[in-house]
């Protein structure tokens, strides 16, 4: 095979705008994101570095000898990263499933109708580990001098093995007498996830309502909304009494249930048509959130919550959101 350190294919789709390229007796065609050939298997291929054409044309090259791809689009956004999109005969097969180059790209098979990126539409956030870095009750924690404790009870809940509501109310019991300053503290030292903000810039130029609801507090969903400028944020209220924690939170429980209750109440709100709902999260608490929405997407996600979600973001950004949206 040719020497593919500047692959030919991947020129092709990105500077030539002819709707036919042969290579090597393999011939390609080009088809527009908005024109999708009927009644096939399709792909979206998602990569940051140039670097990885060269694995991922050899890939493809594969497919190709089986005369298995009818088509291929350059799929394009805003964010910074690569796309392209494969039409196949058949879908893949464990083998071909196999030898991806997941070292270097994301394989993302698409079994469904997928929200449309440029219709107005409904994205709904978990918080921690999500939006942000960070689980805010194990970094207040670890303020406070509890981390460990706290750390442990919340991996738990994350893995889906402690009820929601019982196990944030033993962590936050853990939090008692902190000062509530940590608060603050930790307010102006949020770490985001890398690729949220130039998603949710995408998203907002096309109209979309941005939420987030989170298991965590008020003070931090409150952060992100005035910093991101967010539509709605909901989140649990910590009782503060004379300036210390009081171990306890206030008022309704943001649960999973609560969670997956917003995606609906936020539509009806905004009147968000069906097919337009989307949620992402990372825990299995969130997996009643992402299974009501209408595209539910496990973001480095514990196992229960990506074998319940409708995609998988494994190793990129955020950034990965918008293509897995249609134009």
């Amino acid at each position: 095979m040719e020497s593919l350190n500047q692959d030919t294919l991947f020129l092709w789709l990105a500077a030539d705008h002819s709707l036919r390229f042969e290579r090597q007796g393999q011939v390609f065609e080009r088809y527009q994101e908005s024109a999708i050939p009927t009644d096939t298997s399709r792909l979206r291929i998602i990569y940051q570095d140039t670097s990885a054409q060269v694995s991922l044309s050899a890939w493809i090259a594969l497919l190709a000898q089986s005369s298995q791809i009818i088509g291929i689009s350059d799929i394009e956004r805003q964010v910074g990263l690569h796309c392209i999109e494969l039409a196949l005969v058949s879908p893949l097969s464990q083998a071909q499933l196999e030898a991806f180059p997941l070292s270097v790209a994301e394989l993302h098979v698409i079994t469904l109708a997928l929200p449309r990126l440029n219709h107005p539409g409904l994205l709904v956030m978990d918080m921690d580990s999500t939006a942000i870095q960070v689980e805010c009750i194990d970094e207040l924690a670890a303020m406070a001098g509890v981390g460990e404790r706290v750390a442990a009870i919340t991996e738990r809940a994350m893995q889906g093995e402690l009820d929601f509501e019982q196990s944030l109310r033993q962590r936050v019991a853990q939090l008692k007498g902190a000062d509530a300053n940590i608060i603050s503290t930790l307010c102006d030292n949020l770490p985001l996830m890398p690729g949220l903000e130039p998603m949710l810039v995408e998203l907002k130029s096309h109209g979309w309502r941005l939420v987030v609801a989170s298991g965590g507090f008020t003070p931090f969903v409150g952060h992100l909304k005035q910093l991101l400028n967010l539509d709605a944020a909901f989140a649990n209220e910590l009782v503060i009494t004379n300036g210390k924690l009081a171990g306890e939170v206030t008022g309704k429980v943001v649960d999973a249930q609560f969670k997956a209750d917003v995606v609906e109440r936020c539509s009806e709100q905004w009147n968000i048509a069906r097919g337009q709902r989307v949620a992402i999260g990372d825990g299995a608490n969130d997996i009643p959130m992402v299974m009501a929405a209408d595209f539910g997407i496990a973001f480095h996600a514990k196992p229960k919550l990506a074998a319940a979600a409708d995609a998988n973001i494994r190793q990129l950004d955020l950034r990965v959101l918008p293509y897995l949206l249609q134009m």
